[in-house]
């Protein structure tokens, strides 16, 4: 070990600043504060700038991870932020929600005996100084090729899609079926999560640099794919993700109060009804609130409750606390903000009133057996060990469905037996030729970032498709 790799060890990782969990626990403002630019720059200090930086090849995009952080720390803030662009059209909701603790940071040299340099926070804070702070230059693009791309659905693969060939010279025409675009970043995430503005600056950025961006698009029903070719469209990509609830399929699912995570949040972000009544959407707001569920929706789903005024809400999963999907830090937010965990438990029915509300829960206790097919411990119910619980509030956040509503009107495009598009894994092809797919819609509910990886897959495939026909 060199002496300067010695000095950068002994630099601590520097925490990002946030609110404190009893005053965050009742608002939706966003929970990290960002770096100082002092903060940042004393973090980029502690990169060795690998020879061979593993770190890039744990992203699913390759940022040149040490390069843009070699320029904040020579205070080059644009020539970073640009360096960054080149992979990533998103960095300012990536260095938010992506788990770098399983990617980036989690091969990170330093990370094996100390803490790895936090990349995501370096990735948000130039994004953020960036756009805060910066010109509002745009990136270099190519000369117009004359080709028109649509891309349907405006979430992170799409966007991500529409950002690499806007580069190389294509026209873009980016059709969302809501009104507002982002897809999953707008109605999935909360605001204390991903402020929506980010989101929406990051869309703007690539209206800026020529997207097309049309809302209330409703692609296989307002439009077919089949009329986009006619309309003069040389490719189509296909990022719908994966919208349709999944649910317990228990005794009481039907009671009143019971939600899928995706409508509870679709509700609460997108149409705002955390501003209720400034905004008129309506939601239920339980006192007692239960989750299922481990992932990072059940943890956006708990902690929405919370701020929604719950007094207690609990998140249900039948296996232990090794087996949780969530992110490390969106666990412990979740418990700093007093969200309980009722771990190894599993519902098996719904209790409710003589209105048809619901007004508990009955619930077994768990231990783990052997590994199932997803290579965690099956979880496997303990006798005589059934006990109920209060509940006024049920949230279902156990893992979502293809989108049909594409799909079922396309009869070119291939699914697999659970409604996925087929798509060759290296391109992104799919069974209708000038159409690619990616994201949740192939692969099912994953993070955005694989997203995001997808569609730069897709976008390499598609180039060479409109370039030189393959």
């Amino acid at each position: 070990m060199t002496e300067k790799t010695r000095k950068k060890e002994k630099i601590p990782r520097q925490a990002m600043p946030e609110q404190e969990p009893d005053v965050r626990k009742h608002n939706f403002d966003e929970v990290p504060l960002g770096y100082s630019k002092d903060l940042a720059m004393l973090e980029a200090g502690r990169c060795l700038n690998c020879k061979k930086p593993v770190c890039v090849e744990g992203c699913p995009v390759s940022v040149d991870i040490p390069g843009f952080i070699k320029l904040i720390k020579e205070d080059k803030l644009t020539e970073s932020i640009r360096l960054v662009w080149e992979k990533n059209s998103l960095p300012a909701v990536c260095g938010r929600v992506c788990p770098q603790e399983a990617q980036c940071e989690g091969l990170c040299i330093l990370g094996k005996k100390g803490d790895p340099v936090a990349i995501g926070n370096l990735e948000r804070f130039v994004a953020d100084h960036e756009r805060n702070h910066g010109a509002g230059e745009l990136p270099p693009k190519a000369a117009s090729t004359g080709k028109k791309v649509a891309i349907v659905g405006s979430g992170p693969s799409g966007l991500t899609v529409a950002g690499d060939l806007i580069a190389k010279g294509h026209e873009v025409t980016i059709f969302e079926a809501f009104h507002k675009p982002g897809g999953v970043l707008v109605y999935g995430i909360p605001e204390f999560r991903l402020p929506k503005e980010i989101v929406y600056s990051e869309v703007n950025f690539l209206e800026r640099l020529g997207a097309n961006l049309q809302c209330n698009m409703v692609i296989g029903r307002t439009v077919s794919m089949e009329e986009l070719f006619e309309e003069g469209f040389d490719a189509i990509y296909v990022g719908v993700g994966a919208g349709l609830p999944s649910f317990l399929n228990i005794p009481g699912e039907n009671l009143i109060g019971i939600y899928s995570a995706n409508e509870y949040l679709t509700r609460a972000n997108l149409m705002k009804a955390y501003l209720f009544p400034e905004y008129d959407t309506p939601i239920a707001k339980g006192k007692n609130v239960a989750v299922f569920g481990a992932g990072n929706v059940a943890m956006d789903a708990a902690r929405t409750a919370m701020r929604l005024g719950a007094d207690t809400v609990r998140v249900i999963y039948r296996r232990s606390r090794d087996e949780m999907p969530a992110r490390a830090a969106e666990l412990h937010h979740a418990e700093e903000e007093g969200i309980e965990f009722y771990l190894l438990t599993a519902p098996t029915r719904f209790i409710g009133d003589e209105d048809g509300r619901i007004t508990g829960m009955e619930c077994l206790k768990m231990e783990l057996g052997e590994p199932d097919a997803s290579g965690r411990r099956r979880p496997v119910p303990i006798e005589n060990s059934k006990f109920q619980l209060e509940c006024d509030l049920a949230v279902i956040a156990v893992g979502a469905g293809a989108n049909p509503l594409l799909t079922q009107s396309t009869k070119d495009i291939e699914t697999n037996k659970w409604g996925y598009i087929i798509a060759e894994p290296e391109t992104g092809k799919t069974t209708y030729k000038g159409v690619w797919a990616g994201g949740d819609i192939v692969s099912g509910q994953a993070t955005v970032i694989l997203a995001m990886g997808a569609g730069r897959m897709s976008s390499i495939s598609m180039h060479n498709y409109l370039t030189w026909g393959w």
